[in-house]
C-alpha cells in the first residue's frame, strides 16, 4: 500500500491523523496510510516528531512507502502524528533559499547547480563553474535578498513529465512531477518542503566558498539560521574586541600582526630550546662515567622525539666513544659516535624487524617505531643497556 504524502500539498501541516497499517516485528518500523513526515531525500534531511507518544527518530523513503523509525515499539491502528515544527520550518527556509540562490546564480552568470546538501548548521550548493569571484558572490547574495524582499510567492503544482516546460534543470523522472515554482524566478521539479513566500527566507547569507571536484561549492544559511549565525558571529567579534582593545573593523589587521609576532616568538623559542638541548647533551656526556668497554652510555625516556631531543642526543654523541638510546611510547632513537663500533641504523632495523616494526638510518643516527614494550627491552639489551 502506497503512503499518501501529505507534505506534498501542505508543508505547513504539523499534526495529522493516520492509520498505522503495518508494523515490523520489533514494533519500531511503522508504515502509515498517510503521513506529513518528510523522509531523507534530495539533499534535505528527514523530519523528527512523534507518533502518539513515540518519538520518531528517522524517516526513510522506500519508493511508494515511507518507513517511520521510533525509539519505542508501537502497534498497528489509528495514530496521531506530530511534526517537530522548528526543525521542519528551518528545512523549509533552507530548501527554498537554495532554489532562490540556484536561480540567481543561473540568471546572473549561467552557473548551473550540480548538487545540494542541507546540514545541521549550514547548507551548500555545488555550482558548475571552476571560478567564482568575491564580486560575483556579493552580487548573487544582494540579488537573492532583493528578490526575497519582494515576497514573491512559492507555488506547488503537478505536471506530467512529457509536457512540462521551463524547468531550470531538466528532470530525469517520468510520470507526474511535483513542481515548485517561484513567481517569475524559478521552476523546478522537487519533492522537498518549502515556504509560501520568499520573504520567509530572509535574510540569506553566503558564508564560504571552496573548491570541490573542480567546481565551486557555496556555503549558505537563510532565515532563522542566518539570524542566529549573525548573532553568534557578532558576539564572537565583540569578545575579540575586548581581548584586543581594538575597534571591530581593525580586528583582521590586529590579529594578522599578532599571528606574525607569535610566529616570530615561536621561532625564537625553538632556537633557544635547541641551544639548551645541545648544552644539556654535552653536559650529560661529561657527567657520564665510561663503562668497562670505554663507551659512555645514556638511556633516556621522553614523551616524544622531536628536533630538540635529536639535537640533545647528537650533542651527547659528539663527545666520542658514546652511545645514547632514546625511547618514547611509540618511537626509538639511537645516536652514537663514529668511533663507538656500532652501526645505529643496522641495529635498529634488525631489532625492530623481529617485532614487526620498521626503522633505520645512518651508522650514527637512526630512528623508528617501537611496536611494544618487549621490543623496547630487546633494543636496550642489544645496546648493552639492560
Amino acid at each position: 500500500m502506497a503512503t499518501e504524502r501529505l507534505y506534498y500539498t501542505d508543508p505547513y501541516l504539523a499534526e495529522f491523523e493516520a492509520q498505522a497499517v503495518e508494523v515490523s516485528s520489533d514494533g519500531r518500523r511503522i508504515y502509515l496510510d498517510r503521513t506529513a513526515f518528510y523522509p531523507t531525500s534530495g539533499g534535505q534531511p528527514h523530519d523528527l516528531g512523534w507518533l502518539g507518544d513515540r518519538a520518531v527518530v528517522d524517516v526513510i523513503d522506500e519508493d511508494d512507502r515511507i518507513a517511520h523509525m521510533t525509539v519505542d515499539p508501537m502497534e498497528a491502528g489509528p495514530i496521531t502524528g506530530k511534526i517537530h515544527w522548528p526543525r521542519r520550518y528551518d528545512h523549509m527556509q533552507q530548501h527554498t533559499g537554495q532554489h532562490l540562490l540556484s536561480a540567481v546564480f543561473s540568471k546572473l552568470f549561467g552557473f548551473p547547480t550540480l548538487s545540494f546538501h542541507m546540514g545541521d548548521e549550514v547548507s551548500t550548493i555545488e555550482l558548475g563553474t571552476k571560478e567564482l569571484t568575491d564580486t560575483q558572490i556579493d552580487e548573487a547574495e544582494l540579488c537573492a535578498n532583493d528578490e526575497a524582499r519582494s515576497a514573491r510567492r512559492v507555488h506547488i503544482g503537478f505536471e506530467e513529465a512529457e509536457h512540462v516546460e521551463g524547468l531550470r534543470k531538466q528532470s530525469q523522472r517520468s510520470g507526474t512531477l511535483r513542481i515548485i515554482e517561484i513567481e517569475g524566478i524559478d521552476k523546478s521539479a522537487c519533492g522537498g518542503t518549502h515556504v509560501r513566500t520568499l520573504a520567509e527566507t530572509l535574510p540569506l547569507q553566503i558564508r564560504k566558498l571552496e573548491k570541490v571536484r573542480g567546481h565551486a561549492r557555496v556555503e549558505f544559511v537563510c532565515g532563522r539560521r542566518a539570524t542566529q549565525r549573525a548573532k553568534q558571529d557578532y558576539r564572537a567579534a565583540q569578545e575579540l574586541v575586548k581581548l584586543s582593545a581594538a575597534p571591530i573593523d581593525r580586528l583582521p589587521e590586529v590579529f594578522a600582526a599578532l599571528k606574525q609576532r607569535l610566529a616570530g616568538a615561536e621561532k625564537e623559542r625553538q632556537r633557544l630550546a635547541e641551544s639548551l638541548a645541545l648544552r644539556e647533551g654535552a653536559e650529560l656526556y661529561r657527567a657520564t662515567t665510561p663503562a668497562a668497554d670505554g663507551l659512555r652510555r645514556a638511556f633516556w625516556k621522553v614523551e616524544g622525539i622531536d628536533e630538540t631531543v635529536r639535537g640533545k642526543a647528537l650533542a651527547y654523541a659528539a663527545g666520542g666513544r658514546s652511545l645514547v638510546l632514546v625511547l618514547s611510547a611509540k618511537d626509538a632513537l639511537i645516536a652514537c659516535s663514529s668511533d663507538a663500533g656500532i652501526d645505529a641504523g643496522a641495529v635498529l632495523k634488525q631489532t625492530l624487524a623481529g617485532f614487526g616494526g620498521k626503522g633505520g638510518g645512518s651508522t650514527t643516527l637512526a630512528q623508528g617505531g617501537v611496536p611494544d614494550g618487549e621490543c623496547a627491552l630487546a633494543l636496550a639489551r642489544e645496546l648493552g643497556m639492560r
